[in-house]
């Protein structure tokens, strides 16, 4: 484990946002965007087992061996880890992705100080989107932060898997996670409704179902926070209005027209001046223009809204680039947010033996914990839809904007 960790540290003070550990083969990074081979670190099949059984509860274990793949979420060197250990022709494979040991906030995360706005709407649907490891689990857990922070709320979130722990504060936080304590996000937003919440956290928003049962929770008084895949808010806005079956697609607009309050859709981009990877943001709020373009169907006429609304602190990317971050003179290194935190006491986390048999009925997904491992949150690997994985396209003219940033800078 020594040799693990030292990995980490090493992977934190670089910046480098993922590890991938397989037999017999150079230890592979990922920085700013970039893979990377490390010839010098390479790991034989018997110490990735070694390393495997050692990060493995013997549940875990019986999963891996039965679904050949299976998730672990764990704390080591200042960091949270979000771990696939999973099968292939070398043998055990270990992919990490490393997210911050504490709860950021949006000010370490770099991103636009409107967000912290977010935090004083009371009803209706927020939306993160981005691309795979764009940030918007970690862009949520900090507006979950802003929340608990500033006002008395029930927050309860639905994830997959947990991966940052909420002390109560000002709000009681309730986090549910999917497969351990609540089969799917259908049937958790199902239960919330009779949970008496004030805020619904939706880890993915990733079929038709679930995106009308958060459209309900919005319009029934809740205030929504949940991610999706989109590249832009019309492709979100377009993917929520056409989840649904072609009768059920005008009073899902009519639903989204009415209760949308934001949308933010990141991506991480390497900024010369900032030494790192920076989010660029669109944002959208919910104006009356807004509204009438999802009611009307109309969603090319989203960015022209924009340009004519700077008051409303409304961004496509690329007037992002050009009016927000290249006047910015300051960011937090990305190392900042990889800080000591000390962990929440484990009385907080327990397994009733009242919903224990319900579970081992369906091995597909569990949670356990031993006395040794008691910070170890567990969900089996989980297969996404195909339809829920898009290929989100480089936008040429927002990276023709950040190449002239860049060489500005030098």
């Amino acid at each position: 484990m020594k040799r693990f960790e030292n990995i980490i540290n090493t992977a934190i003070k670089e910046s480098m946002s993922d590890i991938h550990i397989t037999g017999e083969h150079p230890v592979v990074t990922r920085k700013f965007g970039d893979i990377q081979f490390h010839g010098s670190l390479k790991w034989t099949h018997q110490e990735i087992d070694d390393l495997t059984r050692k990060l493995l509860t013997p549940l875990q274990m019986e999963m891996l061996r039965q679904n050949k793949s299976v998730d672990v979420s764990l704390s080591i060197s200042n960091a949270r880890l979000r771990i696939n250990v999973f099968t292939t022709m070398r043998g055990i494979s270990i992919a990490i992705r490393l997210l911050p040991g504490h709860i950021p906030t949006i000010d370490e995360l770099n991103l636009h100080p409107s967000l912290h706005n977010i935090s004083k709407i009371k009803s209706g649907l927020v939306l993160i989107c981005g691309g795979t490891g764009e940030g918007k689990t970690t862009t949520i857990a900090a507006i979950i932060n802003d929340i608990n922070n500033l006002r008395k709320a029930h927050i309860v979130t639905l994830e997959d898997p947990i991966e940052f722990r909420f002390p109560s504060k000002k709000s009681f936080i309730e986090q549910r996670e999917i497969g351990t304590h609540t089969p799917s996000f259908e049937k958790g937003l199902s239960d919330v409704l009779r949970e008496d919440a004030d805020v619904i956290v939706v880890g993915e928003l990733r079929d038709g179902e679930t995106m009308k049962l958060a459209l309900n929770a919005a319009e029934s008084g809740h205030l929504v926070i949940a991610t999706m895949h989109a590249a832009t808010p019309e492709e979100a806005i377009y993917r929520m209005c056409n989840a649904v079956p072609i009768e059920a697609q005008t009073e899902v607009r009519n639903q989204l027209a009415s209760t949308l309050a934001w949308i933010t859709v990141q991506q991480l981009v390497y900024l010369e001046k900032a030494g790192q990877r920076v989010p660029v943001l669109d944002i959208i709020h919910g104006t009356s223009p807004i509204k009438n373009t999802i009611r009307d169907n109309k969603l090319h006429q989203i960015n022209n809204i924009i340009e004519t609304s700077k008051d409303e602190s409304m961004f496509t990317s690329e007037r992002y680039l050009i009016y927000y971050l290249k006047n910015r003179s300051t960011f937090t290194p990305y190392g900042n947010i990889f800080r000591s935190v000390e962990e929440l006491s484990q009385n907080n986390y327990y397994q009733s033996p009242l919903t224990e048999a319900s579970f081992i009925k369906h091995p597909t997904k569990h949670q356990t914990k031993t006395e040794s491992q008691t910070n170890i949150d567990v969900s089996e690997y989980r297969y996404e839809d195909i339809d829920s994985i898009l290929n989100i396209k480089d936008n040429i003219s927002l990276h023709k904007i950040v190449e002239r940033l860049n060489k500005h800078s030098k």
